[in-house]
């Protein structure tokens, strides 16, 4: 399922035209004032569209710690739009972390079982930066390499291969080492579908992470693809293990669907924070 990212040159005007008619509605979150309150609401901050079907018992405090406002959206955006100064690339691909570049700047990585959404969630990241695609293959296990992308000297994104059905067979070697011994990995994004709720692959990935003791964040992908019933319960599973099980895990899963872009303006704002990129005008726990 994951893909490989790569730079599209430009080759004159008409094809950066037809680049920029491929920019999703709403990309940018200054198009999103233009929706009802409602839904501008469920797209910033997509647990508000589950929370009035919690029972009042339930403490919702966990799901809202990362809650930034919009003037720290917008900034955290900025990053996420290619210019002069600040190039958006594609940057390398590596099947050995002897071969991984020597990147001094922040980074983090995203892992998940294959077909979980990983290449949809990377192409909606980057839903503002038109020149470079972003593959998506229908095709689980279709990515076997490790793929660097720069945005500029804030930090790096990895793209890992997924685990579970048609991972590589060097992908316990590939990804423990890289987790194990990249200086600079500030986060590791671990990705679950919200359609199905963990998996067996996905405890196995968990454990993983709480054994290398550096902080990671479960990130709920194809939040739009079932119910609100479906996924209240796959999420309120999923928090009942972050809870009771972890200690390196970030108290707050992020809910996202690639498809509409909930919840990518927050995860964007988490990223340009963790990776020291922006400083927040709000109180957050990070």
């Amino acid at each position: 399922m994951l893909c490989k990212l790569c730079l599209r040159p430009q080759h004159g005007s008409l094809l950066h035209a037809v680049a920029k008619q491929s920019i999703h509605k709403l990309a940018s979150l200054q198009n999103t004032s233009s929706l009802p309150p409602k839904k501008m609401q469920s797209l910033l901050y997509p647990f508000s569209e589950l929370e009035s079907y919690l029972d009042r018992s339930v403490d919702r405090t966990q799901f809202q710690l990362f809650h930034p406002g919009l003037e720290d959206m917008l900034q955290a955006e900025k990053l996420f739009c290619s210019s002069p100064s600040h190039k958006i690339d594609y940057y390398t691909s590596v099947e050995r972390m002897d071969h991984a570049p020597d990147l001094k700047q922040p980074e983090v990585c995203f892992i998940g079982r294959s077909n979980v959404g990983k290449s949809s969630l990377i192409k909606a990241l980057f839903s503002l930066t038109p020149e470079v695609e972003v593959r998506v293959s229908k095709t689980p296990g279709h990515t076997k390499k490790m793929n660097f992308f720069r945005l500029g000297k804030a930090f790096t994104i990895v793209d890992m291969p997924g685990y579970g059905h048609r991972a590589p067979r060097d992908f316990v070697e590939m990804v423990e080492s890289y987790l194990y011994t990249r200086k600079n990995l500030v986060r590791t994004f671990l990705l679950v579908d919200g359609s199905v709720g963990l998996q067996k692959a996905d405890l196995i990935a968990l454990e993983m992470c709480e054994e290398l003791r550096s902080p990671y964040v479960m990130v709920m992908t194809k939040i739009d693809k079932c119910r609100h019933g479906v996924l209240l319960t796959n999420l309120l599973k999923l928090q009942d293990v972050v809870r009771t099980q972890t200690s390196s895990c970030f108290p707050q899963p992020f809910l996202i669907s690639s498809t509409s872009l909930g919840g990518i303006y927050l995860l964007r704002c988490f990223i340009a924070h963790v990776t020291g990129s922006i400083r927040l005008r709000d109180t957050s726990q990070s």
